[in-house]
């Protein structure tokens, strides 16, 4: 069996090759849009929780859909919770490479 950060990369590398989301292109989401979809994703499977724990020890929960793009490219609905915890988690890797290569360019600009 995988595990959770297998899964990611897994799934990181599945965007990559399969989606076509390659590093220019999600270097252009300066809006924070990587983030809220991987937000988006990983509070879908919340009500998941919800139903497995009861509203007793953590009271009620409600967040705002903060889904960022399109409706076509959202596909939360077609998939398990573990599913969406992975696209999230893949999601917040694209956010970290984005950052980590601006702030790289950034650092080679002031050299």
């Amino acid at each position: 069996m995988k595990t959770g950060s297998e899964l990611i990369a897994e799934e990181r590398q599945r965007q990559i090759e399969k989606e076509k989301w390659s590093e220019e292109h999600d270097d252009q989401h300066i809006d924070r849009s990587l983030i809220m979809a991987a937000i988006s994703y990983a509070s879908s499977a919340v009500p998941a929780l919800i139903k497995e724990v009861g509203f007793s020890r953590y009271g009620e929960i409600s967040y705002h859909d903060i889904w960022p793009w399109d409706k076509k490219y959202d596909k939360r609905k077609q998939h398990d919770d573990i599913k969406k915890l992975q696209i999230a988690g893949a999601l917040i890797a694209a956010e970290i490479d984005r950052r980590i290569r601006k702030t790289n360019a950034l650092n080679e600009e002031g050299e």
